[in-house]
């Protein structure tokens, strides 16, 4: 997976993003390492901000990017030609329904990651930082 990932980052750098996926690219700080640690993945324009899904396809504990994120906020986006400071934030209780049902609506196969798993999917609020 690592290298399939270290592919996709080159790719999607090479391209400016453009492609046949909506693909952005975050940017975390290792919760244990400190180090930046880049992954790409699917997004979800939600007016001016981003939406994440920390989905792990479906497996039952959360992936390492989202881990990252809840101990260091500050990420970085990349999205199309763009790269900017962001602030993560994962909402809970009624607003994550909210917002994990019209990501359903768009995006059916999340509903199927929830069903497969008892932890509740994560979704992640990209919001854009000064700077």
């Amino acid at each position: 997976m690592k290298e399939h990932n270290r592919k996709l980052i080159e790719e999607f750098r090479a391209n400016r993003g453009m492609g046949e996926r909506r693909l952005l690219l975050l940017t975390t700080t290792g919760a244990r390492t400190g180090l930046s640690r880049t992954t790409p993945m699917m997004y979800i324009p939600d007016g001016d901000r981003l939406l994440v899904i920390a989905s792990n396809a479906g497996a039952p504990s959360h992936p390492d990017w989202y881990r990252n994120l809840v101990a260091n906020a500050q990420v970085t986006v990349e999205v199309g030609a763009e790269k900017y400071p962001a602030t993560a934030v994962a909402p809970t209780g009624a607003e994550r329904d909210r917002l994990f049902a019209s990501v359903v609506e768009r995006h059916p196969f999340f509903a199927e990651h929830q069903s497969r798993i008892t932890r509740r999917i994560p979704v992640v609020v990209l919001e854009r930082r000064p700077g």
